[in-house]
């Protein structure tokens, strides 16, 4: 089960520390051609999300693998389900239904990790 869920923590892992970078650095008329959504919110909004998406992807492994505050990774495996589960309302909205497959994909990995975890 241990082989298991660092595989999945560091799949997720370098997956949201890519979308987080991308999201935090590119402008909105780079991402939109692929992210549609991205026009219907704020620069700071997309930041936001860009960041959270970083820190948790650092979340996933970091403190798992050097074992200072462990508790942080299953606290952002946790996060990346609430993040998931809004991007799938988001997507929902849009009628962006293939959208929604990989927030449930990507969120039901997430709850793995942070159900291993604790």
């Amino acid at each position: 089960m241990n082989i298991a869920l660092w595989v999945v923590q560091i799949l997720l892992g370098v997956a949201f520390l890519g979308a987080g970078v991308m999201k935090s650095t590119k402008s909105k008329e780079d991402l939109a051609p692929k992210m549609p959504w991205v026009n219907d919110y704020s620069l700071g909004t997309l930041r936001l999300v860009g960041v959270t998406e970083l820190l948790a992807g650092i979340g996933l492994i970091l403190p798992w693998a050097t074992g200072i505050a462990p508790i942080l990774t299953p606290l952002a495996a946790s996060g990346l389900v609430v993040i998931m589960v809004l991007a799938a309302v988001v997507h929902a909205r849009r009628k962006e239904y293939p959208g929604i497959a990989t927030n449930v994909v990507l969120g039901a990995l997430a709850l793995f990790v942070a159900l291993g975890r604790f």
